[in-house]
């Protein structure tokens, strides 16, 4: 899979995009690092210059990104997760724990928000999200009911202009199985719950069940 790497320093941590991003999402971050510090940033499976993975399950997704990190030595080390990369990091951790040293979550989904779980309903979901996200008109009807919603003038659709709408429609069917999952509630390592002030109500939904489910977590907000 590709990995791209910000700085050579020797405290390394590795950082898993949202739905519909890539490895570009963390370069803002990177360029804020600690001198002594490198942040690995990943395509995960299917999205940039990764290719796909063999079983489109959390633990499908997560086994490339664990065999990445066994290659190159590493662990355990921190993991930071955007938005939904936070099921794969869940899933890394569980499956790999000499590999995570911590976790950080920021604005992370528990679940797929009612709003978008239509899409995962069979031909018609797919319909539904072509039209949304494929369509312009329907991009800029889904922009503006999302900055309704975090109070952000950003544009939440600008990414599904590059990459396939069926690689991310996989991707948020994957999710809404995770839904049903309970196993991550058992992790023990220490973990780290961000979401900002102006986030959906979704994620501050999803960050407070999260620290019922962890009592070692700490909640950041920014």
């Amino acid at each position: 899979m590709h990995v791209e790497r910000y700085g050579d320093g020797p405290r390394v941590a590795l950082a898993l995009h949202g739905w519909g991003g890539d490895h570009r999402e963390f370069a803002p971050v990177a360029a804020r690092r600690p001198p002594d510090a490198a942040l690995l940033s990943v395509d995960l499976p299917g999205y940039g210059r990764s290719p796909p993975p063999d079983r489109w399950t959390p633990a499908g997704i997560a086994a490339p990104i664990r065999v990445e990190l066994e290659r190159r030595a590493l662990g355990p080390i921190p993991v930071i997760a955007f938005c939904s990369g936070a099921v794969a990091a869940l899933r890394l951790a569980l499956d790999a724990p000499d590999l995570v040293a911590r976790i950080v979550l920021v604005d992370p989904f528990d679940r797929v928000p009612w709003f978008f779980r239509h899409f995962t309903w069979g031909r018609a979901g797919e319909r539904a999200f072509r039209a949304a996200f494929v369509n312009p008109r329907g991009r800029a009807i889904i922009n503006a009911v999302l900055r309704r919603r975090q109070g952000s003038s950003a544009d939440f659709t600008a990414a599904f202009q590059r990459i396939d709408p069926l690689l991310v429609l996989r991707y948020l069917r994957v999710f809404d199985a995770f839904d049903r999952e309970e196993a991550f509630a058992g992790l023990t390592l220490p973990i780290d719950l961000v979401h900002g002030s102006r986030t959906f109500g979704a994620v501050r939904r999803a960050v407070r069940a999260a620290a019922r489910r962890w009592p070692q977590a700490r909640l950041h907000r920014l």
